[in-house]
């Protein structure tokens, strides 16, 4: 989303750049056939190699870890990630869930401003939102959140500098450090500006405030996911990974419930049906 984006992008990207220097095609022929071989001799099934001697995007699985857990049992947002939910009496219980979200249409984006959300990541919601008033900005309490094998800046216990993150959406883990900060970025799963629309235009100050640091509506994610999510709704947008479909399609719902603020009739139409509905 381009908040997140702005708040992130101070970080350096140095890590994204191409080396100049680069091998053969001979060499490179010759690495993947060595590659393949060994993997006959091994006996590996279901992997492939592609041109490049690097195993296709077909071999990389999504990665369960045991640490995200289901937004079912998650109803505040303090705990970590989306575990996918599969359960058929699961599913009926996030079907129920969903049915519960109000609909109606989008309004005008006429008036939206980051900053009639507050300041990015601040820790001063005035509400009972989690993790408020801790000393630690809501981005650095969602890493924390979120991450594995967290470490944190020399004499700070508040502001992460490295983890790991399974990201929920793609599937993919990610190894972080803050020098490319925006490769990993906070999701508003309900999306700001998607709020104003629905209605959080006339809400006060505060109650924007909360649901724009709310951990329930933050989720840590692959960078470039979040930037191609944008403030689309579920009917126009879903995660690439779809493992955990229902599960984002319930934590709307949640969002959505806590804060009385509806979706769209086909966002609604499309949660439903993430959970087999």
């Amino acid at each position: 989303m381009d908040e997140e984006q702005r708040e992130v992008r101070r970080g350096t990207r140095e890590g994204n750049r191409r080396r100049d220097g680069r091998p053969r095609r001979r060499l490179i022929a010759a690495s993947a056939a060595v590659l393949g071989a060994s993997l006959l001799v091994a006996g590996c099934k279901d992997v492939h190699v592609n041109g490049e001697g690097a195993p296709s995007a077909s071999a990389v699985q999504p990665v369960s870890d045991g640490h995200a857990v289901s937004p079912l049992d998650n109803p505040d947002g303090t705990k970590p990630g989306l575990a996918p939910i599969t359960a058929a009496a699961d599913k009926d219980k996030a079907r129920a869930l969903i049915q519960k979200v109000a609909t109606k249409g989008r309004g005008p984006k006429t008036g939206y401003d980051r900053d009639e959300f507050g300041y990015a990541w601040m820790d001063s919601a005035p509400g009972s939102v989690p993790f408020a008033h801790n000393g630690c900005d809501t981005r650095n309490d969602v890493l924390k959140r979120d991450g594995l094998d967290v470490r944190y800046r020399s004499g700070s216990d508040c502001v992460v500098s490295s983890m790991t993150l399974h990201d929920p959406y793609t599937g993919k883990t990610i190894d972080w450090t803050k020098t490319h900060a925006t490769a990993v970025q906070i999701d508003h799963v309900m999306p700001l500006s998607y709020d104003w629309q629905m209605g959080a235009a006339h809400w006060t100050k505060g109650k924007r405030e909360d649901i724009a640091n709310d951990p329930l509506n933050l989720i840590a994610a692959d960078g470039s996911t979040n930037e191609t999510k944008s403030d689309s709704g579920p009917a126009s947008w879903l995660p690439p990974n779809k493992q955990v479909r229902c599960s984002y399609a319930v934590r709307i719902a949640q969002v959505s419930l806590k804060y009385e603020l509806p979706v769209t009739s086909a966002d609604k139409q499309a949660m439903l049906r993430q959970c087999g509905g």
